[in-house]
C-alpha cells in the first residue's frame, strides 16, 4: 500500500517514460509503468482536461462537464460484449454510500463508507492509498468526488469539504461549511453530491430537507478552500422570487436541497443545478391573499443557471410549481447538441421523478419541448409554448378522499442518472413502475392535510408483473424510442457507450448490456450483491473496463429492494433470496 510517506519513484523508473500518454498507453518500447509508478507521476487534472478529457478517463460524476454520462470507448461492443468477464473485484466496508468511481491515467479514486477516500490500481484493484476522515457525527451517504489541480475533493458527513493530494492522499486543506441564517442545526443539512470543479473553484451543493432557510450552493477556492460565493436555492424575502412563498417568513421556508452534481457550459460560463421541493407543503395549499404573492415556492423544482465566477442567478425555469407530492425535478442537467430539421440546437435537459423530460435553451432558459415516458398519471397537459404543466385536480391532497398518484414519492426515476448518446441522439432512462396512495393513512412525509403516503402497485407493473423499465428517448425527434421491461427495478445509472451498448444494473441482481439501437438484451452478468452506484467505463493501456459498486446501502436501494419483494409476493412470484455478497467494486473486461 502506498501512503503519504511513501518514497518517491526513482529517476531510473521515471526514465522509462517520455510522456504520461506513452506510459499509460504502452506505446513505447519499455514496459508499462506499475500502478505505484504511474501514481507517482500522475499528472494534475487541469481545467483544459476537464473540458476535453481523454477517452480512457472518467474525471467527473457524469464523466464530462455536459453530464452526458457517456463513454466514447468502443472495444466492448455489440459483437464483443458476449465475452465480457470479471476482471477484478475489491472489497469495501459496509455502510451508507452510492459512490461513482473516478479514473485518471489508470488510477481509480473512490469515496466510500465511512468517509473514506481510496486510490486503487484501475487494472487490478490494488489499494495505493487511503484517507479516512473522522466526522463529528455518523457517516452519511454520498455520491462521489471531484478532481482538479492535482487534488481530490471530497464532501464529508459533517459539512466539510476536504482536498487531498491525488498522488499521496495527504490532506491539503479542510473547509468547514458554515450555515446561513436562520439555520443553526448542522445535522439537518448534508453533502450528498460530488463536488464540481470549474476553473479555480470547487462547487458543492447542500441538502436541507428540513433546514430553515433551505439549501444552498457554495464555491470554494481550489487552492485554499476559502468560500468565494454562496447561492441560496430558496428565494428569500425581498429578493427575486421572494414573493412566491405565500408570505412565509424565511425561517418557515424549507427544502431546496441540491442532490446532484451540477453541469457546466464553458461557452456561457454557466453552471446548472436542479433544486428539490419542500416537505412542508401545508402552507402552500392555502390560496395567496395578497396581490403579487404566489405559492409557487421558487426555486424548488427549478433548473437554475448560475454565473460560475460570481454565483449570481442568470436564469431559472420552474418545471413544476407548488409540488404537493414530492415529485422532484432535482436531478442531473444534461447538456447536448441535437439536430433538429437540419439545424444544430443546444439544449439543457432533465427528467423529473414523473419520467417527463424537459428541454430548455441553455443560454436563456427558454422552454423548448418535453417528452413523457408515459408512466405518470399526474399531468393532464403540457403547454407546448411554455411547458407549463396542468395537474389533474383529483391528484391534489384532500382529507375527504384518497387518491392514487403515479409515480409515488420515490419516483419513476430517482438518483441513478440517465445517459445520453451523442452518436444516437438518444437519452436512456432507468425507470421503476410503482405508485402511491395519498390520504389520511400512511407515512407523514408531507405536511398538507390528507397527504399521508402508502404504497400501491402501478397498473403497468400489474399487467406484466415487471417493475423495471429501460426507456430510450429520441431527443432530436421529440419522441419515445424503444423500451425494455425488466422483472426487477434498475438500481444504477444507465451508461451508453460508443460500442453501441447501454449498461444498467438491477435488483436481479445483475449487470446487463443492451443494444443501444434496438433495446435487445445482449449480455448479463450475475452479481452477489445489489448494484448501488453509477456505472463507469475507462481504459488502461489497451484494455477497456466497466465498473460498478455493489452492496452499499442508501435511500434508493433501501426503499426499492423491500418494495420489490412485496410486489413479487403480491403477484404470486417466488421470493428472491436476499443477496448476501459483501460490498465491493466489481470490474469487467474482455479476456486478453
Amino acid at each position: 500500500m502506498i501512503r503519504s510517506d511513501r518514497t518517491a519513484i526513482t529517476a531510473s523508473a521515471l526514465g522509462l517514460c517520455l510522456s504520461m500518454i506513452a506510459c499509460t498507453s504502452g506505446l513505447t518500447g519499455s514496459p508499462p509503468l506499475s500502478a505505484s509508478e504511474r501514481l507517482a507521476v500522475l499528472s494534475p487534472v487541469s481545467s483544459s482536461l476537464l473540458q476535453d478529457p481523454g477517452d480512457g478517463d472518467w474525471l467527473q460524476w457524469g464523466r464530462t462537464y455536459d453530464g452526458q454520462n457517456y463513454s466514447p470507448l468502443s472495444q466492448i461492443s455489440r459483437t464483443t460484449v458476449k465475452s465480457l468477464a470479471p476482471a477484478w473485484s475489491a472489497p469495501l466496508q459496509a455502510g451508507l454510500s452510492m459512490p461513482t468511481p473516478l479514473v485518471h491515467e489508470g488510477i481509480m479514486f473512490l469515496h466510500t463508507s465511512p468517509d473514506t477516500v481510496l486510490a486503487l490500481d484501475g487494472a487490478t484493484g490494488a489499494e495505493l492509498w487511503r484517507h479516512a476522515y473522522s466526522p463529528a457525527n455518523g457517516s452519511t451517504m454520498k455520491m462521489g468526488l471531484g478532481l482538479g489541480a492535482g487534488r481530490v475533493f471530497a464532501p464529508t458527513s459533517d459539512l466539510h469539504v476536504i482536498a487531498l493530494d491525488a498522488r499521496t492522499g495527504a490532506l491539503a486543506w479542510d473547509h468547514r461549511i458554515e450555515l446561513s441564517t436562520p439555520a443553526t442545526d448542522r445535522t439537518v443539512f448534508n453533502l450528498r453530491s460530488a463536488p464540481l470543479v470549474v476553473g479555480d473553484k470547487v462547487i458543492q451543493g447542500v441538502t436541507a430537507s428540513a433546514g430553515p432557510g433551505g439549501g444552498f450552493i457554495v464555491a470554494l477556492d481550489i487552492a485554499t478552500g476559502k468560500e468565494i460565493w454562496r447561492f441560496h436555492t430558496l428565494a428569500r424575502p425581498g429578493e427575486p422570487g421572494g414573493d412566491s412563498w405565500n408570505d412565509l417568513p424565511l425561517e418557515k421556508r424549507t427544502g431546496g436541497s441540491v442532490w446532484h452534481q451540477g453541469t457546466y457550459a464553458p461557452e456561457f460560463n454557466l453552471i446548472y443545478f436542479g433544486v428539490a421541493p419542500t416537505y412542508d407543503t401545508a402552507p402552500l395549499m392555502r390560496a395567496p391573499t395578497r396581490p403579487g404573492v404566489s405559492n409557487d415556492a421558487l426555486f424548488t423544482n427549478a433548473t437554475i443557471a448560475l454565473d460560475a465566477d460570481t454565483g449570481k442567478l442568470r436564469w431559472h425555469y420552474q418545471h413544476l410549481a407548488n409540488d404537493q407530492w414530492d415529485l422532484d425535478w432535482a436531478f442531473e442537467r444534461t447538456l447536448a447538441s441535437i439536430n433538429v430539421a437540419g439545424q444544430t440546437r443546444k439544449v439543457v435537459m432533465n427528467v423529473g421523478k414523473m419520467g417527463i423530460m424537459d428541454a430548455l435553451d441553455p443560454a436563456t432558459g427558454a422552454y423548448l419541448f418535453s417528452i413523457d415516458a408515459e408512466t405518470q398519471n399526474m399531468i393532464a397537459s403540457i403547454d407546448p409554448q411554455t411547458g407549463r404543466k396542468v395537474v389533474r385536480p383529483e391528484r391534489y391532497p384532500d382529507p375527504a378522499r384518497e387518491t392514487v398518484y403515479c409515480p409515488g414519492p420515490s419516483g419513476a426515476r430517482a438518483w441513478p442518472p440517465t445517459s445520453f448518446s451523442p452518436l444516437r441522439g438518444m437519452l436512456y432512462l432507468p425507470l421503476t413502475e410503482w405508485c402511491a396512495k395519498m390520504g389520511m393513512q400512511g407515512s407523514p412525509l408531507l405536511s398538507a392535510p390528507g397527504a399521508k403516503i402508502s404504497e400501491t402497485d402501478h397498473p403497468d407493473a400489474l399487467a406484466d408483473k415487471k417493475m423495471g423499465r429501460l426507456q430510450a428517448m429520441n431527443i432530436a425527434g421529440g419522441s419515445l424510442g424503444w423500451r425494455y421491461d425488466l422483472d426487477a427495478p434498475i438500481s444504477t445509472s444507465a451508461l451508453a457507450t460508443a460500442g453501441g451498448l447501454v449498461f444498467i444494473g438491477d435488483l436481479d441482481p445483475s449487470l446487463k448490456a443492451f443494444d443501444d439501437a434496438t433495446g435487445a438484451l445482449l449480455w448479463r452478468a450475475p452479481l452477489k450483491a445489489n448494484p448501488s452506484s453509477s456505472i463507469i467505463s475507462y481504459r488502461i493501456n489497451e484494455t477497456q473496463y466497466v465498473a460498478v459498486v455493489t452492496g452499499m446501502s442508501n435511500f434508493h436501494i433501501g426503499a426499492m429492494a423491500p418494495r420489490y419483494q412485496r410486489f413479487r409476493s403480491g403477484q404470486g412470484l417466488p421470493a428472491l433470496a436476499s443477496p448476501d455478497g459483501p460490498p465491493s467494486i466489481e470490474v469487467f473486461a474482455l479476456p486478453r
